[in-house]
């Protein structure tokens, strides 16, 4: 008795030595990322301007009003016009530059908190997360306090897949009465949608619907194979994500015109459907296949290091092996790349919503940075420079309800601003690094945001960044 009573002494000891070296590592990354707390930002509290001089683009339609003043109070859109007569208020003259709403991508995974500074740094002001663990729901209400600068923070659920094991990373189903109890859960905790993933069949797939639908929670498809493609044009689902996917389901891996017609008809009869591309994340594999140093590359230095560790190093590894097995594969690739640019024309040419996402923090596709060649993807599938700044401002806030503050710069919407040296309408690099960007009205000049880009660079906190991915295992499995 006395041995054992020795031993449980040891193994509680051993706990809470554990206990305590994770509460350090986490507080170390922490103390690590304290450059984003509203205090520590110079003006990080200040959500009052006025600026003068500035040429609005305001993506209510294709136009500039040029010379404006805008007002912002308390980090809201107050007022738009040629002169403003205000007091106390600190005034920025914009010298001329251009001003428009700021971006949102649709479509990321967020690791930590250094990845909200590279998003602010390229201008994207929102982001809505499709990968939902306890850690985003901590992050999602820091930013919703102001305690951190950050983009406005929406995250999903974690992704629901059904019993066939697809990876860790997913939560499977195996009958509706559960489905329809993770969207309740889901709901009560915090997280804002629900994610379908892969592997849904029909019954579980209905039941997460029918669920949604009571608990009003809006739905983000990821195409399950296991059902119709015209399932995830149902109301509740607000978005399809990936272009890619076209390709391998519908399509049935052929780049078939005809029956792409079909699905793009789908789409077109839905009136509400909305699509996600991902294009950045696809062509990402072609990089993979021609560059064989893209691990050792600069951009890769902004990548979370354990993703970098484990997926973007196993998506190389992957691709490489394929290409060592048939060298055909870099071609095959690169032709269903031009197909899905082909396929953003015809969605686009049937009046197909299209919305920005660029599934960033996986693989080699970088958070922030990846949103500009993603929206250049969309100009050379044939959109105008108006028509690609729509799926990041006006369209994506369309897609939910609380999103809806956004996108558009007119009195009462949040004030999420870039203000950029040229004019975004005929420039789309001039995006690549904002003079200043606005997020709730607080201003980030870009010496800021330089910093913010310097010190997500090669950052250590594999081991905090594990600890969080552990803590999705234990609490969600």
């Amino acid at each position: 008795m006395k041995l054992l009573k020795k031993l449980l002494k040891f193994v509680f000891a051993l706990l809470g030595v554990l206990i305590m070296t994770l509460l350090v590592i986490i507080g170390i990354d922490a103390y690590r990322t304290n450059y984003l707390d509203s205090d520590r930002v110079e003006n990080g509290n200040i959500n009052s301007y006025l600026i003068t001089h500035v040429n609005v683009v305001p993506m209510t339609k294709d136009t500039i009003l040029t010379d404006k003043m805008v007002y912002i109070k308390a980090g809201v859109i107050e007022d738009i016009a040629d002169d403003i007569d205000i007091d106390g208020v600190k005034v920025i003259d914009a010298e001329n530059k251009f001003l428009m709403p700021g971006l949102i991508d649709m479509h990321v995974h967020v690791w930590d908190r250094y990845e909200l500074g590279l998003y602010l740094s390229n201008g994207v002001t929102a982001v809505r997360n499709v990968w939902g663990m306890p850690m985003h729901l901590r992050m999602k209400e820091d930013i919703n306090n102001d305690e951190i600068i950050s983009p406005i923070f929406f995250t999903s659920g974690p992704k629901l897949t059904g019993p066939e094991f697809i990876g860790d990373d997913n939560l499977n189903l195996t009958d509706p009465e559960e489905a329809r109890n993770k969207v309740v859960s889901y709901k009560d905790k915090g997280y804002n949608f629900i994610k379908t993933y892969y592997g849904l069949t029909p019954e579980l797939f209905d039941a997460v619907l029918e669920q949604a639908k009571l608990s009003d929670m809006d739905i983000i498809a990821h195409p399950s194979q296991k059902v119709p493609y015209s399932y995830h044009l149902d109301p509740q689902i607000k978005s399809v994500e990936h272009t890619e996917d076209f390709v391998q389901q519908p399509l049935d891996y052929t780049l078939d015109t005809v029956k792409l017609k079909e699905v793009i008809d789908l789409y077109a009869g839905a009136k509400h459907s909305t699509h996600c591309p991902t294009l950045v994340v696809f062509n990402n594999i072609y990089q993979m296949l021609v560059d064989d140093n893209i691990l050792q590359s600069e951009s890769l230095q902004y990548m979370n290091p354990l993703i970098k560790k484990v997926d973007s190093k196993g998506q190389f590894e992957r691709w490489h092996n394929a290409k060592l097995e048939d060298a055909s594969v870099t071609e095959r690739i690169k032709k269903q790349h031009d197909f899905h640019l082909y396929i953003i024309k015809e969605l686009h040419e049937a009046n197909v919503r299209i919305i920005c996402g660029t599934d960033a923090g996986i693989g080699v596709t970088i958070p922030g940075f990846s949103i500009h060649k993603e929206l250049g993807f969309y100009k050379e599938a044939g959109l105008s420079n108006y028509e690609v700044l729509k799926t990041a401002t006006v369209n994506a806030a369309k897609t939910h309800a609380i999103m809806n503050d956004m996108g558009v710069i007119e009195k009462g919407k949040v004030a999420n601003l870039i203000l950029s040296d040229n004019n975004p309408l005929t420039d789309l690099s001039t995006l690549q690094r904002p003079s200043a960007v606005f997020v709730k009205g607080r201003k980030l000049d870009r010496k800021t945001l330089d910093s913010f880009e310097e010190k997500a660079k090669d950052r250590k906190n594999l081991l905090a960044s594990g600890i969080r991915y552990a803590e999705n295992l234990i609490v969600e499995k």
